[in-house]
């Protein structure tokens, strides 16, 4: 599942699905299959009573039944969970962006819990938690066998408080321990700036209630500033573990023209497909999108419909992988059941359940050492030479000088923070890079 001190990140929310494949009560079932139910309720009833007459100590039956419904729902699935009523409560406030924790999206995982994406500029985040770290203690405690639920409870808290996580990272020899400090957490959804003149960038962190809204008015923004033209776009989709479902057909949506988008197919026969509309936000300017092993179910989404409609060259490392849908069905007591109930595919008719999306082309992420930086800033400060340089050099044969382009040609710097990424991010770098060169090609094509 996906829980954790957000909304419900990986989960796609389908409220259409909410109401299928749940009618499934005796008068619909063979005799055989009715009797087979009666003796294993027979045998629930009878364990239970047992659990509540001789266990050492007396336990609610609430609690008898919570946990029975959370064991049942949890070994379906990674992401199928009993919601109890704080827990459903929390998943409704979360989707607005706001709430409280570590800034963490979680699965299962085999040793312990998963973490799928931190979320940007969060204490997780700071505290330099990556995607694919497992966690195998949370405090004193340790994580194997733990249920998500159980997960969240202990990580979530009061703010300001301290947790103390031990994680297992690929390529470390030993587990790390990582102390974070929660805090109220307030998400961005969507972020932009310019990675050069002209060359909009775009970020989107998760896919909440308004995501589609605030990104269409971000590129307007960017557009002006560009002096009404862009050259290109980066949609960066990184470390984005998903979101709502309807966001992620409308973000798809703003960059086509036409197509389909993505389409469900679950057992019960209630299957849903969203096409485009025309209007594309970019005017079909060159688009390429960022993805990591963190990017997940509606990030996945995006990534798949830009690519099988050929509007967008993907860059980076495979997505994480999660194709299936989830539908929340509140209960009558203020509780919920979080159910697999059907797998998304995307245009092309691919599922990537378990596999993931390939990019287009394959950069791995490179963490650049400060030794790295210094000898790169040695290297600019290092005299060049030019042919203007030489004693006798003969004289430019043209026409007056090359015309330079004037401060209103050079739009939509990007700024401090996005030149100082720049420096370190190689994935970002070879994003622009491409952009430049499709942009050269148009411009020749024209001539």
């Amino acid at each position: 599942m996906n829980v954790i001190l957000r909304k419900t990140g990986l989960t796609i929310c389908v409220a259409l699905l909410a109401g299928a494949g749940f009618g499934l009560w005796y008068g619909g079932l063979s005799q055989a299959a009715a009797a087979t139910n009666y003796e294993q309720l027979q045998k629930f009833s009878k364990i239970m009573e047992m659990v509540r007459r001789s266990y050492v100590e007396e336990v609610p039956d609430e609690d008898l039944i919570n946990g029975a419904l959370s064991g049942m729902l949890s070994s379906l699935d990674p992401h199928s969970v009993y919601l109890d009523k704080e827990m459903y409560k929390q998943m409704q406030v979360d989707t607005t962006g706001k709430f409280g924790g570590l800034g963490i999206e979680i699965t299962a995982a085999d040793g312990g819990i998963r973490i799928v994406a931190p979320i940007e500029d969060t204490p997780a985040d700071r505290a330099g938690v990556h995607a694919g770290d497992i966690i195998v203690k949370i405090d004193d405690v340790l994580a194997r066998g733990m249920s998500l639920p159980e997960a969240v409870k202990l990580m979530r808290g009061k703010p300001g408080t301290a947790i103390v996580l031990t994680i297992v990272r690929k390529g470390e020899a030993q587990p790390l321990e990582i102390r974070i400090v929660r805090d109220v957490i307030k998400v961005k959804s969507v972020k932009h700036d310019f990675v050069a003149p002209g060359y909009a960038y775009m970020r989107i962190t998760q896919f909440q209630e308004r995501t589609a809204e605030l990104l269409k008015k971000d590129v307007i923004e960017l557009k002006k500033k560009a002096g009404g033209k862009l050259y290109g776009a980066v949609l960066d989709l990184r470390n984005n573990p998903g979101g709502l479902l309807n966001q992620a057909v409308s973000v798809s949506d703003l960059f086509l023209e036409s197509g389909g988008i993505v389409s469900t197919k679950s057992r019960t026969g209630r299957n849903l497909s969203f096409k485009a509309k025309p209007g594309d936000v970019l005017d079909g300017v060159a688009l390429t999108v960022l993805l990591n092993n963190g990017s997940a179910s509606a990030s996945e989404i995006v990534a798949g419909a830009l690519k099988d409609n050929h509007r967008a060259v993907l860059l980076g490392e495979r997505s994480f992988g999660k194709g299936s849908v989830q539908s929340v069905v509140g209960l009558p007591d203020g509780s919920a059941i979080k159910l697999t109930t059907a797998l998304y595919y995307t245009p092309s008719g691919r599922s990537i359940q378990a596999t993931g999306i390939e990019p287009d082309v394959l950069v791995e992420a490179v963490r650049v050492s400060k030794a790295d930086k210094d000898a790169e800033a040695k290297a600019k400060k290092r005299p060049r030479v030019f042919e203007r340089d030489l004693k006798g050099h003969l004289k430019n044969g043209g026409k007056g000088k090359a015309k330079q382009k004037t401060a209103d040609e050079v739009h939509g710097e990007p700024s401090k923070a996005m030149q100082e990424r720049l420096q370190r991010d190689v994935v970002l770098q070879r994003a622009l890079d491409l952009l430049r060169g499709m942009h050269a090609v148009q411009g020749m094509a024209q001539h």
